[in-house]
């Protein structure tokens, strides 16, 4: 099926097509003909499956319609909540792409940013309004910002939202829209927290579940490598980056001190390099992102909500240098590579710490993974037995099958001593 073929309007046909997508993903060919309807819908896709699109093109083309409902005064027609600022800049970077050929006028309100320019912004009338819900609050307190406009409301990536504490802010600012708005969420998951605020801010929405939060990623080739301590850590993690086929990789750590030591030793050891996380200033963490996306930097070391709506094409590696807490970021994370139809790389390190939450992934997952062994960097540790918070037992846990690296891997065994440690 084409795009030509969901009724949107030529001047949004014309985009699209010069963004060089030809056909609609899952997402986008089941939610666009709900939303054009009118429809409320709470819809869950994985990361890179255009779910931005998803809600962007259909919110487009009912704003430009001939018969579109114009109410006059301030405020924004479409209100789109986000939970991160990078997120809510790549939601701008897509209506502004979309826009080539529709006049329509948006504005990003997030924190960290200067408040005079947003304040003048808010003054005017707004077909798009993308914010994170805290900075849309302080503009609510302050009596800035008019919502008699709203037609649309669209939760985006709702599941963070509610995890990062936004509970009260979201359902805040949805109560001060009309009650005639048409709402979209958008989720991981549509399960627990994130069903009881759509059941109070949805009417009988349209339910769209592609392939859930557990999907495989077919397109990621994963990895699981034992560490039996920190300093082995260190070790797989230097030989990792060492490979050719690293265009560029993120690297998660589960602290942000633990972003800041790794990212410095890593530029140590020459990498270009740099930390991602909530701690550093707004006009700091824009640059590092700035970099990233020009290429200038070769890795990333992130903390998960840091690194939460990053969109670098010419990612090919992401590696846990820590395991996630909740085996659903497991999801996230590896989901920042193999995007778009290309495929990506994904290396998991467990350490002694890291064992049952490992075992969470594979049961969250439904997938027994295979422990990649690379000659010269084995792990000498016996490895846990399953949902065991011990040291482990003496012999291979018979839960975890094994598998040795390829050729490449050791023809590089007798080098390896010669380059520096990565951190």
């Amino acid at each position: 099926m084409s795009f030509d073929q969901l009724l949107l309007s030529p001047e949004l046909l014309k985009s699209v097509n010069e963004q060089g997508f030809t056909e609609p993903s899952d997402i986008q060919l089941q939610a666009i003909p709900y939303i054009l309807d009118g429809q409320d819908v709470m819809a869950s896709a994985p990361t890179g499956t255009g779910k931005t699109a998803a809600f962007v093109l259909p919110a487009l083309h009912i704003l430009s319609r001939p018969d579109a409902q114009q109410v006059k005064g301030n405020g924004p027609r479409v209100l789109i909540l986000t939970p991160t600022r990078e997120l809510a800049k790549q939601v701008s970077d897509n209506i502004y792409q979309l826009t080539k050929y529709l006049r329509m006028r948006s504005t990003t309100i997030v924190g960290g940013m200067p408040y005079p320019p947003q304040i003048k912004a808010l003054r005017q009338s707004l077909d798009f309004l993308v914010a994170t819900p805290g900075r849309l609050i302080d503009h609510m307190n302050s009596g800035r910002i008019d919502f008699s406009r709203v037609q649309m409301l669209i939760l985006d990536e709702a599941d963070r939202m509610l995890d990062m504490g936004f509970v009260d802010e979201v359902t805040r600012i949805a109560k001060e829209t009309p009650v005639t708005r048409q709402t979209l969420l958008f989720s991981a998951t549509l399960e627990g927290q994130v069903e009881k605020v759509a059941r109070a801010l949805l009417k009988d929405p349209a339910r769209i579940q592609i392939a859930g939060v557990k999907i495989k990623h077919d397109a990621i080739t994963q990895h699981m490598l034992q560490a039996d301590d920190f300093s082995h850590k260190r070790k797989l993690l230097n030989h990792v980056l060492s490979d050719d086929s690293v265009e560029q990789a993120i690297v998660f750590t589960a602290t942000k001190k633990g972003a800041d030591s790794l990212a410095e030793k890593l530029k140590d050891a020459g990498y270009a390099c740099a930390a991602l996380h909530g701690d550093m200033r707004q006009n700091m963490r824009r640059r590092v992102i700035e970099q990233m996306q020009r290429r200038r930097l070769k890795v990333l070391v992130a903390t998960d909500v840091a690194a939460r709506g990053l969109d670098i094409k010419t990612l090919s590696h992401v590696i846990n240098f820590d395991m996630p807490m909740q085996a659903e970021d497991y999801v996230h994370r590896i989901g920042r590579t193999g995007r778009g139809g290309s495929t990506g790389t994904a290396y998991s390190l467990i350490g002694p710490q890291d064992w049952q939450l490992f075992y969470r992934v594979q049961k969250f997952l439904d997938t027994q993974y295979e422990l990649t062994e690379i000659s010269g960097l084995e792990a000498q540790q016996a490895k846990p037995k399953f949902n065991t918070r011990g040291s482990g037992s003496k012999r291979r846990n018979p839960n975890v099958r094994y598998k040795k690296r390829g050729k490449n891997y050791s023809a590089r065994k007798s080098n390896y001593s010669k380059r520096p440690e990565a951190a």
